[in-house]
């Protein structure tokens, strides 16, 4: 089938990859010129494990292009996705369909014949409607049907996801752009994947729904690991515990600093002021974006401890800068206000992440040390911090970075070492959620 994908961002150029991996003919189209100009000439500018071989080999092929003409790569189409950015509003939170609206515009001016518009981006409940309606006031004559596909991607496990989805959910009622949907996915059906036919707000809310509710499942363990931890109980065990009841299940059960990244945090307040707009307040969605806010601050407050509650004039080294490992994606990471409030305490930071520094320089200043490698950063340090659970900090040499810290002080905020072994290498050891030692 013939697609255009409106937007080479993360979901754009992940789902166009993958599309056109499917043996799809897949035309990426994007307003920046720069951007086009260095995907035509192999470069990728996101970090997504698989991602550059994957574009590369369908790009040679001849089934993935680059574009800036919407035009063109709409009219001869047969699905379109929009796949811009929404993110939330200046000054109430609420999702910003600027991008959105602006799309569909062009792709109205631009159909030829039938064509399946399918949102791809995050939308609130009713941006559906509103798509169909601005098409429509822009080419009365056209022919079409506005679908929600809404996304399901995991940074850093995007390619795997796509492709063995555990579910695809869409939303229409249109009988013709039904059948282009089922052909678009086709390729799956030998893996299984389940394709799920709702109404069209359905599914924008289904998005949504399931964002909000990981969400919780990340501040529900954190606030037990925050009682776990006053009454001498081990927040892995509770999560195992809880974990193996198949109602509950184990994932997202990880205490730490708390979740950022591109989605949950803009998708839970956008959630929260569509409740508000429909009288139908969500008041634990509410309660949850204020304790993961509070949380990632407060984080500081457990490296202080473990130094004896002064951190002015010391140095803290911080290993992990993205939200999340496998990724370069610094929207909404734990590590910004982690540390906001360390130099707001009087530490010096040292940092090191191996993806995302070039990301993080513009939004933490020029106040941090950046640093080559783990060992590198943790030179002069009376703590070093772990934020993100990269593999390349699993297995660290603690002889050596014994020999190049100030102070053997490990506080680990994804609980990737066990407080014995760290213990037996003469650190004083803090973690989250578990006894103390």
């Amino acid at each position: 089938m013939r697609v255009a994908m409106i937007g080479t961002g993360y979901v754009g150029l992940v789902s166009g990859a993958c599309f056109a991996d499917f043996g799809h003919d897949v035309v990426c189209v994007d307003r920046d010129a720069a951007k086009i100009g260095a995907l035509n000439a192999g470069q990728i500018p996101i970090y997504e494990p698989g991602l550059d071989a994957l574009v590369a080999t369908n790009a040679k092929a001849g089934r993935l292009t680059f574009t800036r003409d919407l035009a063109g790569a709409v009219g001869k189409a047969e699905a379109v996705f929009i796949a811009v950015g929404t993110p939330s509003r200046r000054g109430d939170g609420h999702a910003d369909l600027t991008y959105v609206f602006d799309a569909a515009r062009e792709i109205a001016a631009a159909l030829k014949g039938f064509t399946v518009v399918v949102t791809k981006s995050t939308v609130p409940v009713g941006t559906g409607d509103e798509v169909e309606r601005v098409m429509r006031e822009t080419r009365s004559d056209a022919e079409f049907a506005v679908v929600s596909n809404p996304e399901f991607l995991r940074e850093g496990a995007a390619i795997q996801d796509f492709k063995h989805p555990d579910r695809i959910v869409v939303g229409t009622d249109d009988a013709r752009a039904k059948a282009v949907m089922e052909a678009l996915y086709r390729p799956l059906h030998i893996n299984r994947g389940p394709l799920m036919f709702t109404g069209r707000r359905t599914a924008e809310l289904i998005k949504y729904a399931a964002n909000a509710f990981l969400a919780t499942k990340i501040t529900f363990i954190n606030e037990i690991a925050d009682l776990a931890e006053k009454v001498g109980a081990d927040v892995q065990e509770i999560a195992r515990g809880i974990g193996l009841d198949n109602r509950i299940g184990s994932k997202f059960l990880h205490a730490g600093p708390g979740y950022g990244g591109s989605c949950f945090p803009k998708d839970t307040v956008a959630l929260i002021k569509t409740g508000q707009d429909h009288d139908a307040p969500l008041r634990i969605v509410e309660t949850v974006a204020a304790v993961n806010d509070a949380r990632k601050r407060g984080m500081a407050k457990k490296v202080s401890a473990a130094l004896g509650g002064d951190l002015r004039g010391r140095t803290v080294a911080v290993l992990g800068l993205t939200f999340k490992p496998n990724t370069d994606d610094m929207r909404e990471a734990p590590s910004l206000p982690l540390i906001a409030a360390l130099r707001d305490m009087g530490a010096a930071v040292r940092a090191y992440d191996p993806a995302g520094m070039e990301q993080a320089r513009p939004l933490l200043g020029g106040d941090v040390t950046y640093c080559k490698d783990a060992y590198d950063c943790a030179s002069g340090a009376s703590a070093l911090v772990i934020v993100t659970e990269w593999e390349q900090f699993r297995a660290l040499d603690f002889a050596r970075l014994k020999q190049v810290m100030a102070r053997p002080v490990l506080v680990d905020l994804r609980n990737v070492y066990r407080a014995g072994d760290v213990a037996a290498q003469g650190f004083t050891y803090e973690s989250v959620g578990r006894p103390k030692r």
